[in-house]
């Protein structure tokens, strides 16, 4: 029930529905008392809203929320709503009907589907409305319960998302902003009466730049599908730069129509004309050029080689890319409400760490995360402290999985890496002293093994911490090697940091005391240490296969979890009625 009236919130936060509630508290007593002396008897329409929203209420079927054989999703809104608006009708004004329509019409372009909110029959309502037709009370309720179930759904779908992600992830633990429901209800009833239907929409997105980029860039994506697409690559042997391909004019049409393939001016090249004729194969600089364009807007190496990874993303069709935005969308109505004033945010799909001030990226660095068998976690937190010359001790699921395997027959193994093994009472027992062929995943070992502090460390020589039951940190790590691969999913779920110390200077924010020599000071010194930030820094881990960049691009990357599916299948799913 809370996640459902959360829609309601939406007119508190926003400063047009603000003003419509102080309106509505600050209007004068004698209004209101004039409205009461009058008591002006209800028209048949308002009766026959009441009775349908007392059905509605009361009913011990769902008959009540079955209109022209269509379902009102959100039927306790829908009373909640006419109950505060006096069950006055709101939808008998073509125009403001109109404007619901071109409203629910443009979610298209947040990835949403029109005909989830009831268009069909709000469209043929308006043709009754425009014809006359509209007259008899039962319909004219039937037109009220409609739209406004039709317009509290978007809303709601705008504001939080369509799909629960709490049902796609155990992990998931962004709460839902809090609301008034007393004061929404009226804010929202008080908006509708004043046709500003498209703003109150508007006031629905997230208010980030992130995501009116997404509409853009969706909408350009639907126009590239509606004339066509993109033309598929075939098959063949690799292509590098200078050679002769047969498949070169289409390669350069493909890049002219995604934007990779940019003329001399600098311009985006969607109209524009390659100055050699189309039969030319020669692989020549400009084109090599657009491919590392592309390359890296996939998270390929800019190479300009054209391989299989890159020849599998070209050929990736339009359409899978729209979906890939539409999901995307999704998942930044579920976090964009959280992405305000100075956080850290990890990409896992994107294989990168950011620090954001006020919607703008100040600082990055690439990281490692999660194998698919060990994903990294989706979830949000508050970083606390730094430890630098951290120690490392192994957690269960790695001791079971790693190293007992390896300690059946090498327990010198712990020696060579600096690994000791710690009893209950806290003693250093020798590893030749233990049959390590007695534990497993039935049976643990009663002994702590700790890593010392080193450059040959798991964790490097820092480690970020923030509080989590998934005991998942950021940390530097000794294989900085790893960092030039495409795809970094190496690790054990923690998140490798390659600019480490870079960011735990920003995160200490003291650069008298907390620099880049006092820093390294203390590595030198090889003694664990653990500094305390003085404000603690939000952490939030989030999960984007696809993003729009302040230069109009978009970036796409591999879904490593295979998390898009169940979530596209979800967002397609056909609704039910929500309690």
């Amino acid at each position: 029930m809370k996640r459902l009236f959360v829609v309601l919130v939406i007119a508190c936060g926003a400063p047009l529905f603000a003003a419509h509630a102080a309106a509505q508290a600050t209007a004068p007593s004698t209004l209101r008392s004039e409205t009461i002396a009058q008591a002006p008897a209800a028209t048949p329409a308002q009766e026959e809203i009441r009775e349908r929203v007392d059905r509605l209420r009361y009913a011990q079927t769902d008959q009540g929320s079955v209109v022209r054989g269509a379902r009102l999703m959100l039927p306790e809104g829908v009373a909640r709503f006419y109950e505060a608006s006096r069950f006055e009708p709101q939808w008998q004004d073509p125009a403001r009907l109109d404007e619901l329509i071109a409203a629910i019409a443009d979610l298209k372009y947040d990835g949403l589907n029109a005909d989830d909110y009831h268009v069909a029959a709000l469209q043929s309502f308006r043709s009754d409305l425009r014809s006359t037709k509209l007259q008899a009370p039962r319909d004219q309720a039937d037109l009220e319960l409609l739209a406004t179930d039709a317009m509290m759904l978007a809303l709601y779908h705008l504001y939080l998302g369509k799909v629960d992600p709490a049902k796609l992830s155990p992990q998931w633990n962004y709460p839902a902003p809090p609301f008034d429901l007393t004061q929404a209800g009226a804010s929202c009833c008080a908006a509708v009466a004043a046709g500003q239907i498209r703003d109150f929409f508007e006031h629905a997105r997230p208010q980030h730049a992130w995501y009116e980029r997404g509409r853009l860039r969706l909408k350009e994506y639907y126009a590239l599908r509606d004339a066509g697409g993109w033309s598929q690559l075939a098959n063949g042997p690799t292509m590098e730069p200078g050679a002769s391909d047969p498949r070169v004019p289409a390669l350069r049409q493909h890049l002219a129509v995604t934007g990779d393939l940019v003329s001399p001016g600098g311009a985006g090249a969607a109209s524009y004309e390659a100055p050699l004729p189309p039969y030319d194969t020669t692989y020549d600089p400009e084109l090599e050029a657009a491919v590392k364009r592309f390359q890296d807007r996939h998270g390929l190496t800019a190479d300009g080689v054209i391989g299989p990874g890159t020849l599998a993303a070209l050929n990736v069709p339009v359409s899978a890319r729209i979906d890939q935005l539409r999901v995307n969308m999704e998942r930044a109505r579920w976090v964009m409400h959280e992405l305000k004033g100075e956080f850290v945010l990890v990409d896992v799909a994107g294989f990168d760490v950011s620090w954001f001030r006020d919607d703008e990226q100040v600082w990055t660095s690439k990281v490692i995360v999660g194998r698919p068998y060990r994903e990294t976690p989706v979830f949000k937190s508050l970083i606390t402290y730094v430890v630098f010359n951290p120690t490392w001790t192994i957690p269960t699921g790695i001791l079971v999985k790693d190293k007992l395997p390896i300690l059946k027959k090498d327990p010198g193994y712990l020696k060579r890496n600096h690994i000791r093994v710690i009893d209950r009472s806290g003693r250093e027992v020798d590893p030749y002293s233990i049959n390590w062929k007695a534990y497993g995943a039935g049976r643990l070992p009663p002994y702590q093994l700790r890593q010392d502090p080193g450059d040959d460390n798991a964790l490097g020589l820092v480690k970020i911490m923030f509080p989590n039951p998934y005991s998942v940190y950021l940390h530097d790590t000794p294989t900085k090697s790893l960092f030039d691969k495409d795809e970094r999913i190496f690790s054990s779920g923690c998140i490798r940091v390659q600019k480490a110390f870079e960011l735990a200077e920003r995160l200490l924010n003291d650069p008298a005391r907390w620099n880049a020599s006092t820093i390294a000071e203390v590595v030198a010194a090889k003694a664990m240490k653990t500094v305390n930030l003085a404000k603690p820094v939000p952490v939030l881990i989030l999960y984007w296969t696809a993003q729009p960049t302040p230069d109009g691009r978009v970036i796409f990357r591999n879904d490593i979890y295979g998390r898009d599916p169940p979530t596209l299948a979800a967002l397609d799913r056909r609704l039910q009625p929500l309690p």
